[in-house]
């Protein structure tokens, strides 16, 4: 059984990522802030951690697990997100640092944390935004959230460069509209053409199956603006 770590499941797309592994045999451990609502499903193969991915030593109970419990990682899906929407001009440092320590940081930490247990044929697969893409179009009051994730699709090449004598791939999907709370936060009201479920799916078979074809690449999943 292949042994798969997602971020950011307690909602959205990671809650529903997590269980169609599971569902499929697959070994998960599910990381989020709250890990309440996996935990009362209760399925076989899911293993939940209550992690800030922000606090470097949380992230130290990822490894202990894998430590003891796995000894190899096949796939990491970084799909946490944190989405501040404020206009560029209340913005303070401090709020650029609270996205980034999600968005690029801490998928930055957790990689380096895994990286004795990731082998020859891991593919570490990152979710980004279409909003992270340069040329792409953007939107006010998202200046810390796009910037944040264009700079996790170059940390995403950079890692793909660094460790491919290894036979690790690193690829990113940049993600369009899909039905989440997160999307509502930032376009409230907005009805997006695909739901967490549907893109679930695209990133479960990608995860499985991508790195086959893609290594170091930036793979725009969008339909719809925004």
């Amino acid at each position: 059984m292949k042994n798969i770590i997602i971020t950011g499941t307690s909602r959205g797309i990671g809650f529903e990522l997590a269980q169609l592994f599971a569902k499929n045999n697959y070994n998960v451990l599910a990381l989020s802030r709250n890990a309440e609502p996996l935990k009362k499903i209760a399925l076989q193969n899911i293993s939940t951690l209550a992690v800030d991915l922000s606090n470097d030593n949380d992230l130290q109970k990822v490894t202990s697990f894998v430590s003891k419990n796995w000894k190899c990682v096949d796939i990491v899906i970084h799909n946490a997100g944190k989405l501040i929407n404020k206009p560029f001009s209340q913005l303070t440092t401090n709020d650029f640092l609270d996205v980034y320590k999600v968005n690029v940081f801490a998928v930055a930490e957790l990689t380096r944390q895994l990286l004795p247990y990731l082998k020859i044929g891991s593919h570490v697969v990152n979710i980004s935004s279409i909003g992270g893409v340069q040329g792409s179009m953007k939107f006010p009051g998202l200046a810390a959230y796009s910037s944040s994730k264009g700079a996790l699709l170059t940390l995403t090449e950079m890692l793909a460069e660094e460790y491919k004598e290894e036979g690790i791939s690193f690829n990113a999907l940049a993600l369009g509209a899909v039905q989440t709370e997160m999307l509502e936060e930032a376009f409230p009201g907005y009805k997006a053409p695909v739901s967490s479920k549907e893109v679930a799916d695209y990133i479960y078979n990608f995860a499985l199956t991508g790195n086959k074809f893609y290594n170091g690449k930036i793979l725009e999943v969008s339909s719809t603006t925004p």
